[in-house]
Parts: C-alpha cells; structure tokens; sequence
C-alpha cells in the first residue's frame, strides 16, 4: 500500500485506471504520430528551435494558435497520467514536476526519432519543445491542487475500525523453562 492511501484497494483502482488511461494515450498519440502519411511533398526537417513557431505565427492568429495548440496538447495528459500511475500523495512537488517533465521530454524525443524513418512525417524540435512545455503546464495546473485535495479528504477519513466479530487478539501467559534441579544424575559406566 503506497503511502497516504487509507484504503488499498481504491488506490489500486486509481493507479489501474490511470495504467490503462496511459497505455491508450500512447496508443493514440503513437497513431497520430507514427502513421505514414501519403503527402505529394514533405518539408525540410526543422533542427532550429522556434523557427517552426516563428513560421506558424506568420500564418496569422488563428491558423498560429491551432498548430501551437496541437503541439502543446499532444503528450499533456502525460503530465496529469504519470504521476496518477506513480499514486503517490506525499511527494515533492518540485521533485515530480521535474520527473514527469523529463519523461514527456524523452517520450517526445523518440517519437521525434521514430518518425526519421516514417514516410511523410517530419522531425521537428519545435514539436518536442512544445509537447514538453504542454506536459509541465498540465503537470502544474492539475497535479498538486489534486494531491492536496486527496490528502485532505484521506486526513479527514476515519480509523478502520476493528472487526467486532473477531475479538481482542488472544494473549499466551508466559511458560517458564523446566525445573531445575540441583543434582545431576550420575553418569553409569
């Protein structure tokens, strides 16, 4: 049983559920990502940071805020999900802020790297800049406003009481050893 958790089985069942809402996140993301594209024509690979963000602005304000969104609500969830996994309340928040971050950032770098070898698909280091900004802001504006909460409501939940049925637990009074006698038999020959 992890740490704050009052009863075993529901933190398990947050922890289960949070496991497979992960599994299908990645499902999706590697399907978005990692899917071939049939396109006449694909672009340069983008190796310098913000220029891709430099030419989305130049797009104007709507089409520069639907691509950017995209890039910052890709691996998001991920900043809420990886630590529903981990189930831990009592932890830093500084210290998971900056696991979590690092687990968007590496999951974002292979995906940058898989797709090298995907027809249609680009690599672009402003899409691993801005999935893992979208998982640090997902990370900040949910998870330590949720784990206070849940340790105030685990702090506030009653002592599990003792099953009436069963009863103290039994006590065995202490034995002594076997007397003692002060002649020892005499040995035969």
């Amino acid at each position: 049983m992890r740490q704050g958790s009052g009863d075993g089985n529901v933190a398990f069942r947050v922890r289960a559920a949070g496991g497979v809402l992960l599994v299908a996140h990645l499902l999706l993301v590697g399907w978005l990502t990692l899917r071939p594209l049939n396109v006449p024509w694909v672009s340069a690979a983008n190796l310098h940071p913000f220029a891709g963000i430099r030419a989305d602005l130049a797009l104007g304000p709507l089409q520069a805020a639907r691509r950017i969104g995209e890039g910052l609500l890709l691996l998001a969830p991920l900043g809420v999900l990886l630590p529903l996994v981990g189930g831990k309340l009592s932890v830093s928040p500084l210290g998971s802020l900056a696991r979590t971050v690092a687990a968007g950032a590496l999951l974002s770098l292979g995906i940058e790297l898989l797709q090298t070898g995907v027809p249609g698909q680009i690599v672009d280091v402003d899409s691993l800049l801005l999935n893992t900004v979208g998982v640090a802001l997902a990370h900040v504006a949910v998870v330590p406003a949720a784990r206070a909460r849940l340790r105030r409501r685990t702090e506030r939940a009653p002592a599990p009481r003792e099953d009436a049925s069963q009863g103290a637990t039994p006590t065995i009074t202490r034995v002594g050893l076997a007397p003692q006698s002060d002649a020892l038999p005499a040995s035969r020959p």
